[in-house]
């Protein structure tokens, strides 16, 4: 069981443990498949297996320095925090994914990979400042928290939520088909009025879905679509207000 924490964990970011011979570092290993999606007459998309692609899988982030950061939660998050303000989001997917292999546990760390199963050992309040980091940095546009709220109004579906996100493009083909955008260079690393909604971070889908449906599944984020949707629903509510009620003092007693 994983014991790391962002306010326990040492910062192994100057120092990251060699990934596995042959293996690029990624959260999960298994065997990697190729998708192609078609829409069928009714406009339902139909996932049929082809021959593998490349995956999300990143290298890990390194530096020339040799100077450990002390293990306070502000400072295990500084990098992150960094790169997120400076819009460097290609750095920052790295990054975060560093930080969940590091919070998973030594064996995660050892393997340099995440099993799906380690996920529920990551703490609740540290994939949460994880999470709002990026939905501060990107005008509520990237985060765990938005992809969970798109993937329930997937139904939960995948593949539509893989299309809403753009992680999948439509081929120029007769028959209305998707696929697997090709890593890194299709995917989307700036922020503009065109980027879909949930597009970062990535998580190593390709591999398998287990493992993102553990992360959006995680506790952390279970009550944030409802605190996001009640947020949005009273900015809507003062601005739909007519102007001679702020001319009255609200009573909230009870």
């Amino acid at each position: 069981m994983a014991t790391n924490s962002l306010q326990s964990l040492n910062y192994r970011h100057h120092n990251p443990p060699p990934p596995p011979p042959g293996r690029r570092q990624s959260f999960d290993c298994t065997p990697p498949v190729s998708f192609s999606v078609k829409l069928n007459n009714n406009n339902n998309p139909t996932l049929s297996i082809s021959s593998a692609v490349k995956t999300f899988s990143l290298p890990s982030t390194t530096s020339s320095s040799a100077t450990s950061s002390t293990s306070d939660q502000s400072t295990t998050v500084d990098q992150l925090q960094r790169l997120l303000s400076a819009k460097d989001f290609r750095e920052a997917d790295n990054e975060t994914r560093r930080l969940l292999i590091a919070l998973a546990g030594e064996a995660a760390q050892k393997r340099g990979y995440v099993f799906f199963s380690e996920v529920q050992f990551i703490p609740e309040s540290d994939l949460q400042t994880i999470d709002e980091l990026w939905r501060n940095h990107s005008n509520n546009k990237f985060g765990y928290s938005v992809q969970k709220r798109l993937w329930e109004k997937s139904n939960r579906d995948f593949t539509t939520f893989f299309i809403k996100v753009g992680w999948m493009k439509k081929l120029d083909t007769e028959v209305l088909q998707y696929n697997y955008r090709a890593f890194p260079d299709e995917f989307v690393w700036e922020l503009t009025d065109e980027t879909p909604e949930g597009h970062l971070p990535l998580t190593n889908a390709l591999r398998g879905t287990q493992l993102l449906k553990s992360v959006l599944s995680h506790p952390a984020f279970a009550d944030k679509e409802d605190a996001i949707e009640e947020e949005e629903e009273k900015q809507e509510e003062s601005q739909q207000q007519p102007l001679g009620k702020g001319m009255f003092k609200p009573d909230y007693s009870f």
